[in-house]
């Protein structure tokens, strides 16, 4: 049991980066371990449908030898959440192969704990046969067709798992999908916080400097007690604020004091946060109320292939009748690949206008524009890439050369700046499960393989 435990963040995310100055500073004050969350879902579902990462194998390499280094030159846990940026077994695995990897070439010992996070599809059948699974939110009721769409399925497991590693004597985990604030919540717990103070400090912890001003990618120090989280940046040009940690505790989150997480919820509706000094801010009065555990499923499907195109006008002309000009584009699309057997219904064409319009779509307030040039992004979803690339070439063509009118230019009404123009994007996926299950305990969904390097 410890009466406090300290923590160290490197970065937001594996491979963002951080100073190697500000890790050197973290660990000469004596943290307890060093993690750092491995991924995200805001970049999209493609990288959990496709099984990629959205950082690069040579910036994750970098991150990891200094963290790796660090924990086993003073003897404590290394600790990676949501590796490979969604979690799932081919995310999980490139980051294993890449710390073996420099284990070999640094000469490296130590107790390896893997955690699997991608979900057996008959198991999560049995669990909604069974009533165990709920949507979240708007989200619809799931059904087995959901599941078996699927391309990947992931369960955001919470510390418990990584405790189990912890006992188990790992000095390194990676793991798969799971809940930001788990890793370091399960540290603390693991040594004798109670899960109110210990979940605050992973929520803090999780993003590392977003809780700092000013913010950037670079290391977090957490110092957590019974009734305490004390935040500090190791930067000495950062530094936390009251401000900037309440901040970091709305992030991500429905409410501004519930926090709703596997097995309880976090209330911070009586939290005093005052500073300490000019660079630390400590908070108090963290509440955990214990509930069923459930845990939240991301799932990914294939819903088709895509193709796009990026092209610029400043014709004052057309710019000023463009959406009388997609229209005529849009029909001479549709009369030519139906020539060749492509039926409206077989692909998707969307314009996206910048310079008009272009970042909030029809939910833009300002529907009128003073802008001199408008930049057209065209994309075409099809169900095979040879659909979407036959249609994106023909609408291609159809913006060079669609008449307006007025129209003075009789060569190509547009600017493209990349030759090749069309672009093939592959496969493209959308979310499919944004629901809870609630799984007979906290392991069952989440195997552990342990290894010595």
């Amino acid at each position: 049991m410890s009466s406090e435990v300290r923590m160290l963040s490197a970065s937001g995310i594996l491979g963002y980066g951080y100073p190697e100055a500000s890790l050197k500073a973290g660990l000469e004050r004596k943290p307890h371990m060093i993690g750092v969350d491995g991924g995200s879902s805001d970049p999209g579902p493609h990288y959990l449908g496709s099984g990629k990462s959205f950082t690069s194998s040579l910036a994750i390499r970098r991150d990891m030898r200094l963290l790796l280094n660090g924990a086993i030159a003073n003897g404590i846990p290394m600790i990676i959440g949501t590796c490979g940026g969604a979690g799932g077994k081919p995310h999980l695995q490139r980051c294993i192969e890449i710390l073996r990897e420099i284990a070999r070439e640094d000469r490296l010992s130590f107790k390896l704990a893997v955690i699997h996070s991608e979900q057996d599809k008959r198991y999560l059948k049995s669990r909604l046969a069974a009533g165990k699974i709920k949507p979240l939110g708007s989200a619809p009721a799931l059904d087995e067709a959901t599941i078996d769409r699927a391309e990947r399925i992931v369960g955001m497991m919470g510390p418990e798992p990584y405790m189990r590693a912890l006992n188990a004597g790992a000095q390194v985990i990676l793991a798969g999908r799971s809940t930001d604030p788990a890793p370091w919540a399960a540290l603390a717990m693991h040594l004798g916080i109670g899960p109110g103070p210990s979940w605050y400090a992973g929520k803090m912890l999780e993003c590392a400097c977003n809780a700092a001003l000013p913010k950037g990618h670079d290391c977090l120090f957490v110092t957590v007690r019974s009734d305490s989280v004390e935040c500090e940046p190791t930067n000495p040009e950062r530094r936390c604020t009251p401000l900037s940690v309440a901040v970091q505790a709305l992030h991500e989150n429905a409410s501004p004091v519930i926090h709703r997480e596997p097995g309880g919820q976090l209330d911070t509706t009586d939290c005093e946060i005052r500073a300490v000094s000019d660079r630390a801010t400590r908070v108090t009065g963290i509440r955990w109320t214990p509930q069923t555990y459930t845990v939240k499923l991301e799932g990914a499907e294939k819903v088709g292939y895509s193709a796009i195109t990026f092209a610029g006008t400043r014709d004052p002309g057309l710019v000023e009748t463009i959406d009388t000009f997609l229209d005529s584009v849009r029909a001479s699309i549709a009369l030519k690949v139906g020539t060749f057997d492509v039926r409206p219904e077989d692909y998707q064409l969307v314009f996206r206008l910048y310079g008009k319009n272009g970042v909030m779509g029809d939910w833009e307030p300002k529907r009128e524009s003073a802008s001199h040039e408008i930049g057209i992004l065209a994309e075409v979803i099809a169900q095979s890439q040879e659909i979407a690339n036959a249609v994106l070439a023909v609408t291609r063509a159809s913006l060079l050369h669609t008449d307006f009118a007025g129209r003075m230019c009789k060569e190509g009404n547009m600017a493209f700046p990349f030759s090749p123009s069309d672009i093939e994007r592959g496969p493209i996926y959308q979310f499919s499960l944004r629901h809870v299950v609630e799984p007979n305990d906290p392991y069952e969904m989440f195997p552990i393989e342990y290894e010595t390097i």
